[in-house]
């Protein structure tokens, strides 16, 4: 927020007329009345000035030359340039060199109170974004990758060597085991952090939306395209984009990937210019895509182009031995969040999560953490809740069972998994990191309707 105010002008009335408005608006306001003593001020170190109201013409040193200091010794200052309905141009100039904006003279305090509001609203978001950039290094950086476990060792590696790199991704693993987790630590540990991050679901669009959506499209191309629009490839570029659960897109849309990834080009829909883009792509899936192909599912070409450092991401219930570190560091989390004291978790309680199989994977851990933290569940309300949602754990056995079909399994866990949340189909399909409208597809094909 704007605090400390420097008006420099030669005219009496002018600086009385400034002074009294930034008053007004709870300002500390200082007065200079040539240019001299302006570039004195500055050169002598004084920097803490949030905004400068700077005359064009003034004694001793022109508006430009305080201009140029101010913005040497103190770039963050704004600078509101103050001129004459002749010297306009000189105005446009200064503002080339870094002022903010200028008020033609006379102006009124409305005027004033205008552009002060313009720059607090400049200020918010500048600070909003630092914090916003601070928070993503923070939350994706390598320690924020929990696990202790040999598997996720070697995964750690490959991020940090990949990262430095512009080479495409594909990250494959069950839902919920931390796949867009990786793909945000490669992109914000890489040479592209301070470039675009596009993601697209594309589980989440049907194919006419999913090739506007990747490739934009021109006005008129299809009804309801009343302008042209850019893609997610076109957002990107310079950047990265990360394709979400690329395993559920089409044949065709495929084929216009499998284009982009190849010649580094693509039209728009309802579009004939080819357009360049300088994209780096990551991609997730939670399919076998082999076995997609074999189905004829997914292009053979595609999926090598996808596969040039691939990262398989394990099921938590293979690495029982970084539970134990998810579930503190989960802990932590939403208890510094949220105030509250850190739950005494016993030895007892600990091995019941360590051998639950979490067909959720992290996602689902993170969950059940994160509801312990709100409900404040201690002691025997803790393991009464953990009765409940942990309720097919057996210690010490597998629910594996030789023979059964691939579809079935996937429709067991499926409705575990919404029986787990309540029937809530929206928590049901984050855990299960599918779109709403998968979710709603399968339990219609399994003859599971709406309530009405």
């Amino acid at each position: 927020m704007i605090e400390a105010v420097l008006v420099v002008d030669d005219e009496p009335l002018m600086r009385d007329f400034l002074k009294e408005t930034l008053q007004r608006l709870n300002c500390q306001v200082d007065l200079k009345d040539n240019g001299k003593d302006a570039i004195s001020l500055f050169k002598d170190g004084d920097t803490s000035y949030d905004l400068v109201f700077l005359d064009m013409k003034l004694p001793g040193a022109t508006g430009t030359e305080v201009l140029k200091v101010i913005k040497e010794q103190s770039p963050s200052t704004e600078v509101i340039v103050i001129t004459a309905y002749g010297t306009i141009e000189n105005a446009v100039d200064a503002m080339k060199l870094g002022a903010f904006d200028y008020l033609l003279k006379p102006f009124t305090p409305d005027q004033v109170e205008l552009i002060f509001e313009r720059i607090n609203q400049k200020n918010i978001l500048v600070e909003e974004n630092q914090y916003l950039r601070g928070e993503i290094n923070k939350k994706y950086n390598f320690s924020e990758i929990v696990g202790d476990s040999q598997h996720m060792a070697k995964i750690f590696e490959t991020i940090k060597k990949v990262a430095i790199s512009t080479a495409t991704v594909l990250i494959s693993g069950e839902s919920g085991t931390g796949k867009e987790l990786i793909a945000r630590a490669i992109t914000y540990n890489g040479l592209r952090k301070e470039k675009p991050f596009i993601k697209v679901n594309c589980a989440s669009l049907p194919e006419t939306l999913l090739e506007s959506e990747l490739f934009g499209h021109e006005r008129g191309a299809f009804t309801g395209a009343i302008q042209r629009r850019k893609g997610r490839f076109e957002l990107a570029d310079k950047g990265t984009l990360l394709l979400d659960e690329i395993g559920e897109i089409t044949l065709a849309v495929q084929a216009k990937l499998l284009r982009v990834l190849q010649e580094r080009e693509f039209e728009r829909v309802g579009g004939a210019r080819p357009i360049k883009v300088d994209v780096r792509v990551l991609a997730t899936t939670n399919k076998d895509l082999s076995k997609e192909i074999e189905k004829g599912n997914f292009r053979e070409d595609l999926f090598y182009r996808l596969n040039v450092v691939p990262i398989q991401v394990c099921p938590l219930r293979k690495r029982k031995k970084d539970i134990a570190l998810l579930v503190n560091h989960f802990l932590e989390k939403f208890t510094h969040f949220s105030s509250k004291e850190m739950p005494d978790i016993s030895k007892s309680t600990m091995e019941r999560f360590i051998n639950y199989s979490w067909p959720g994977n992290v996602r689902e851990l993170e969950n059940i953490i994160e509801r312990i933290i709100v409900l404040d569940l201690q002691g025997k309300e803790l393991d009464e809740h953990l009765d409940l949602v942990l309720a097919s754990s057996k210690p010490g056995k597998d629910d594996f069972k030789v023979g059964r079909r691939m579809d079935d399994i996937e429709k067991d866990y499926i409705l575990k998994t919404l029986a787990h949340m309540g029937n809530n189909k929206s928590k049901t399909a984050e855990v299960l990191d599918i779109s709403v409208r998968t979710l709603r597809n399968k339990l219609n094909a399994y003859g599971i309707r709406e309530e009405s």
